[in-house]
């Protein structure tokens, strides 16, 4: 058995669960970060490992518990504390004025005690239990009576207090209510991964934010960009409420650590109500979340009993002022399919022009034939659209008649519109493909990434200027690139002698990046800048990856089977062979060293990089672990060293928080050779400083560690 941590130990813990709780509540409440993510990382570590080497230690509230529980096999079922209640609706100012009239015959006062305005987010509702202070439950809203159980899901929202650390003491047993809703932002993201990655997407964000809630696997719920406003709190039928007014509960809320709409307004009469929603309803659209109304609360919660509840239901002390839906019909005219950069075959809706939320709308996404599929869209009929914020419109389905006759389905071509190539959909995707690298449609955004700088790196070469090329022919595919001269240039509209020197010389320069730089270039599917480089290094020459066959490929480190099969796809394809042919041809370089293990400070460590970094591609960062002997991997595991987080980092980000992997930016990576230097020195001194002093006995002698325990601390 582990000894009892001791009074320091213990007295540590505690500090360090109050500075992270402390540090959630600043970035995901407050919205004003104090401590770093480094930091903040530092310090969690430090938490866990204090609470793995004393299990006693570890608390229901304590930040290590967010994430990392084990999928349930089902959601149980929970009782509220009190019933969740629906709400009536006001469409217009004098159904508000007709809801007030009515409140006003039963209690007077009603006029006088003021209101409460609330932005109504279309989100799901949640209700939070606390006793003591401590989460112990949370549940969707179910029946009204009954929800499910989510306790272990939102553990893993930040934005939720485990434990209650301000304001003035909580009531013993209480069930906070709020919305649990996905930022528009994070919704297109998710949609955007997903069709990407041949995954179904969500139809609107409510969808997506309940799918999220709802996972047997909390993991999986920490993946996905989820926030939460509290507004409401229940407590047990006979306790004081611990405030006379909602806007006084509002204040509580946000006392006690809780995230409250900074955009609810007290009102002190119906007229400021009135103001309050014509406001919100011109602002809206420029919020990062949905919403489809104002909640109106009478603000004296004294009142709220004489009042009541209309048959169990509805209570009269509260309404929904409902905004006109940015909604309209129209029909859909034509179904287009767009080719991007990776051969996907992307179809979008092409609409009679209609006015929805003040813009004119002429075309909506469609993600894939799935999406269409689901949604039973077919051409020449009637359709809704909608249009959130600043998102891309949506079709949400067909307007139809009573014995309308349906149009035929829709399916995705089985050829390429552009260039007339078979398609392919792979088993298990949503997504059709072209996988002609030279298809006409393809050709701009393959054009694009291709000079980027994670492939070849050609600089001056900028959208604008891509688009010259294609108009003027002067480019059919990324090989002919190479072919261009200076003469070619000055042709063209903003190049002078000197720019157009510079660009052909960049050009020409470009032509020795190597192997992994040009499989990245030519836009593979599913082959990233890693996988290239894992490729070209066990290869050596493009001939060499072109003659493997799919199990060759495969039993490359870190290649799966749906990669392998990809990049044998695709140099199967003539086209693809042709463009490869004429790269050679131009000079460029399509071999890459074999290098011999290099033995470093990082030999025997295995580093992920995810996200964007500051100043260094991953092709760089990847040169940079290589040549100090350090291994890149695809993918995070339990072997997995460290992970090098960058802006935007996905599901790498949580897994490595699951398996408790090191994390690093890209400044601390680069300082991390001098780190392990030092901590090597320190740890000889000590074995020198122990031999010196020994008897002889070898039990005296520490053990080795594959890799020393560090605590980067950069200033």
């Amino acid at each position: 058995m582990t000894a009892p941590a001791r009074p320091e130990t213990a007295a540590r813990a505690a500090e360090l669960r109050e500075t992270l709780e402390r540090a959630n509540h600043e970035y995901y409440v407050l919205d004003a970060p104090v401590l770093s993510d480094f930091e903040y990382d530092r310090l969690f570590r430090e938490l866990r490992e204090l609470e793995s080497e004393h299990p006693e230690l570890r608390t229901p509230d304590s930040p290590t518990q967010r994430v990392g529980a084990e999928p349930a096999s089902r959601l149980e079922k929970t009782e509220h504390l009190a019933p969740m209640l629906s709400l009536d609706n006001a469409f217009s100012p004098d159904e508000l004025r007709a809801w007030e009239t009515r409140n006003a015959r039963i209690v007077d006062e009603v006029r006088s005690g003021g209101y409460v305005c609330e932005p109504k987010i279309d989100g799901l509702a949640i209700a939070l239990t606390f006793q003591d202070g401590v989460f112990v439950k949370g549940a969707t809203r179910g029946n009204g009576t009954i929800g499910e159980d989510v306790t272990r899901n939102l553990r893993t929202l930040r934005g939720i207090p485990l434990r209650l650390r301000g304001g003035p003491k909580p009531p013993p047993l209480m069930e906070v209510r709020g919305e649990i809703y996905l930022p528009l932002s994070g919704f297109e993201q998710l949609n955007q991964r997903r069709a990407a990655e041949g995954q179904a997407t969500f139809a609107n964000p409510r969808n997506a934010a309940a799918g999220s809630l709802r996972q047997l696997d909390p993991a999986v719920t920490a993946g996905r960009p989820l926030r939460f406003f509290a507004y409401a709190l229940e407590v047990p039928r006979g306790e004081r409420f611990p405030v006379d007014s909602q806007w006084e509960l509002l204040e509580l809320l946000r006392a006690w650590g809780f995230p409250v709409n900074p955009l609810a307004r007290s009102c002190v009469d119906l007229e400021e109500v009135l103001a309050f929603v014509d406001e919100f309803d011109k602002v809206r659209a420029t919020l990062d979340y949905e919403v489809d109304g104002a909640v109106v609360k009478v603000n004296p919660i004294s009142l709220h009993p004489e009042l009541g509840v209309v048959g169990g239901r509805e209570p009269r002390w509260a309404t929904a002022y409902k905004f006109a839906p940015d909604l309209a019909i129209t029909t859909l005219r034509e179904i287009r399919i767009n080719v991007g950069r990776t051969g996907a075959l992307n179809p979008y809706a092409v609409l009679d022009p209609v006015e929805v939320g003040g813009v004119i709308v002429r075309q909506a996404t469609l993600h894939n034939e799935e999406d269409i599929r689901r949604k039973d869209l077919r051409v020449g009929e009637k359709v809704l659209v909608k249009r959130a914020g600043e998102v891309i419109p949506q079709v949400v389905g067909p307007i139809l008649e009573e014995g309308q006759v349906r149009a035929a389905e829709f399916f995705m071509p089985d050829q390429c519109p552009a260039c007339g190539t078979p398609v392919e959909r792979p088993e298990g995707e949503v997504m059709t493909y072209c996988p002609n690298a030279a298809c006409p449609a393809r050709i701009y955004e393959a054009l694009a990434h291709f000079v980027s700088r994670g492939a070849m790196d050609i600089r001056g070469v900028g959208g604008e200027r891509i688009r010259l090329f294609l108009e003027k022919g002067l480019v059919q595919d990324v090989a002919d690139l190479y072919n261009l001269t200076e003469d070619d240039l000055l042709q063209l509209e903003g190049f002078k002698e000197k720019s157009a020197q510079n660009l052909v010389a960049g050009i020409a320069a470009s032509k020795e990046q190597g192997l992994a730089r040009a499989l990245f270039g030519l836009g593979i599917r599913h082959v990233g800048e890693i996988a290239a480089q894992t490729l070209a290094r066990h290869f050596g020459s493009i001939d060499a990856l072109m003659a493997a066959s799919v199990e060759e490929i495969e039993g490359v480190h870190t290649i799966g089977g749906v990669m392998a099969e990809a990049v044998h796809a695709f140099f199967q394809q003539e086209s693809n062979k042709e463009v490869v042919e004429k790269l050679r041809g131009y000079g460029v370089k399509l071999t890459e060293e074999r290098a011999e293990p290099v033995e470093g400070s990082f030999t025997g460590l295995a580093f992920v990089i995810t996200g964007t970094h500051p100043t260094m591609s991953r092709t760089e960062i990847t040169d940079f672990i290589e040549a100090r002997g350090g291994r890149v991997t695809g993918g995070v595991t339990r072997k997995t060293s460290y992970l090098v987080v960058g802006e935007d980092a996905g599901s790498k980000l949580v897994k490595a928080r699951e398996l408790g992997v090191k994390e690093l930016t890209e400044e601390q990576l680069l300082a991390l050779p001098a780190l392990l230097a030092a901590t090597a020195a320190e740890s000889a001194s000590a074995s020198a400083d122990g031999d010196a002093g020994s008897d002889g006995d070898p039990e005296d002698a520490a053990p080795a560690k594959d890799e020393p325990t560090l605590q980067l601390e950069l200033e």
